[in-house]
C-alpha cells in the first residue's frame, strides 16, 4: 500500500540544482514540490508521474518547461511556474483540460501564451509581473475563470471579449498603464472585486459607479 509520504513529495528549498532521477521513478506521486531549488531544466521523464495533481516549479531558473508536461492528464489542482525566466509555454500544455489553477507570474512573457487559452477548466489564472501589452480576444474561451490577475504588466486596455467571462469574481489590473477599459466590464454578473490601484493613466469611466452600486468593490 502506498504511504502518504510517498504520494506527497516536498523538496522545497533544498538547493538541489537538478532533480534527482529517483523522483521520476515515484510514479504514484500526487503532489510534487520542487520550488526554490535553482533548477534550470526539468526532465521529460516527468511524464511518468501520471497521478500528479499538484506541481510546484516556482522560484527557479527555468527558461522552458518540457513538452511532456502536457502528458500529465491528472494534473487538476495546481500548477505553479511563477518566478522563473519563461518567455513561452509548450503547445502541449493546452492538453491539461482539467487544470483549475495556473500561476505563471514573474516571468518574461511579452505575449499571452496561446496554450493557456485551451485550459478550459481554469478557475484562477495569475499572470502578474510580466511584459504583456495585450490580452487576446480568445480569453473568452476560459469560461469558468473566477479570478484573473494581471498586475504589473504593460496593458493599455482589455478586449471587449472580457465581457464573456461570466463567472469572473476578481479582476486585478494594478500597476498597468491603462488608458481605456471596455464598459462591458460593468455587465459581468458575478464580479466582486476590480482592482485599479497604481493605475495613473486612466480617466475613471462613468460606469464605475454602476459597478459599485451593484455590489462590486472597486479599488483605485
Amino acid at each position: 500500500m502506498t504511504k502518504p509520504s510517498d504520494i506527497h513529495v516536498n523538496l522545497w528549498k533544498q538547493q538541489l540544482g537538478h532533480v534527482p532521477d529517483p523522483i521520476w521513478e515515484q510514479i504514484d506521486t500526487e503532489t510534487l514540490i520542487l520550488a526554490d531549488n535553482n533548477l534550470s531544466q526539468i526532465s521529460e521523464q516527468i511524464s511518468r508521474l501520471k497521478n500528479l495533481r499538484t506541481l510546484d516549479l516556482g522560484h527557479n531558473q527555468l527558461t522552458h518547461v518540457p513538452e511532456a508536461l502536457g502528458e500529465l492528464d491528472s494534473l487538476t489542482h495546481f500548477l505553479y511556474l511563477h518566478d522563473n525566466q519563461l518567455t513561452v509555454l509548450p503547445t502541449s500544455l493546452g492538453r491539461l483540460k482539467k487544470l483549475r489553477y495556473l500561476n505563471i507570474s514573474k516571468n518574461a512573457f511579452a505575449e499571452f501564451p496561446e496554450s493557456v487559452l485551451d485550459l478550459e477548466s481554469l478557475v484562477e489564472l495569475r499572470v502578474t509581473d510580466n511584459r504583456l501589452t495585450t490580452i487576446p480576444d480568445s480569453i473568452a474561451r476560459l469560461t469558468r475563470l473566477r479570478e484573473l490577475h494581471l498586475r504589473n504588466n504593460r496593458l493599455t486596455s482589455l478586449p471587449e471579449s472580457i465581457g464573456k467571462l461570466l463567472e469572473l469574481r476578481q479582476l486585478d489590473l494594478r500597476g498597468n498603464p491603462l488608458t481605456h477599459l471596455p464598459a462591458i466590464i460593468a455587465t459581468l454578473p458575478r464580479l466582486e472585486k476590480l482592482d485599479l490601484r497604481w493605475v495613473n493613466t486612466l480617466e475613471m469611466p462613468s460606469w464605475i459607479d454602476a459597478l459599485e452600486a451593484g455590489g462590486c468593490l472597486v479599488y483605485f
